[in-house]
């Protein structure tokens, strides 16, 4: 536990104001290809069906397209971001291992870059955190007033 607060502690006092508006667009990035999702949600199961796991399509969709609108607009916000990277995760490394890899960086229509790129900024948010332009750091110097006008 120490070793991660470690982490965010220097997340913290790293953290340029240029990275939020970066981490704006990430979020904003995963909550239209969430909204993609639930407009073709039957072109999200064939990519399901066509991928190692059929016999989970449905039920994986349906994460993937929550995870994607909900974590995305968690973390264009600032709100809880780590948190919503950790849902983010798992569809991402899915994505990047085991749909978009058989298609390769080259083909016709791939999304393997875009799904790397977007698996590469979910992992630096997580260790750098939301930044001081986000719900999280608002409601950090609102607890920290609080806590001084209390003693």
């Amino acid at each position: 536990m120490n070793f991660l607060k470690k982490i965010e502690t220097w997340g913290e006092h790293h953290h340029p104001k240029w990275f939020d508006v970066l981490r704006m667009a990430l979020g904003i990035a995963l909550f239209i290809k969430g909204y993609y999702f639930v407009r073709n949600t039957d072109s999200l199961l064939h990519i399901m069906e066509n991928s190692r796991f059929p016999w989970v399509s449905l039920s994986l969709a349906h994460y993937v397209a929550f995870a994607h609108l909900v974590g995305g607009f968690m973390i264009c916000i600032g709100l809880l971001t780590r948190i919503a990277i950790l849902f983010q995760l798992p569809v991402l490394l899915g994505a990047v291992l085991f749909v978009n890899s058989e298609r390769g960086f080259f083909s016709e229509s791939s999304e393997l870059m875009y799904s790397v790129i977007i698996l590469i900024l979910l992992l630096v948010f997580l260790v750098i955190g939301s930044g001081p332009w986000s719900v999280d750091e608002s409601w950090n110097r609102s607890g920290e007033k609080w806590n001084e006008n209390r003693t």
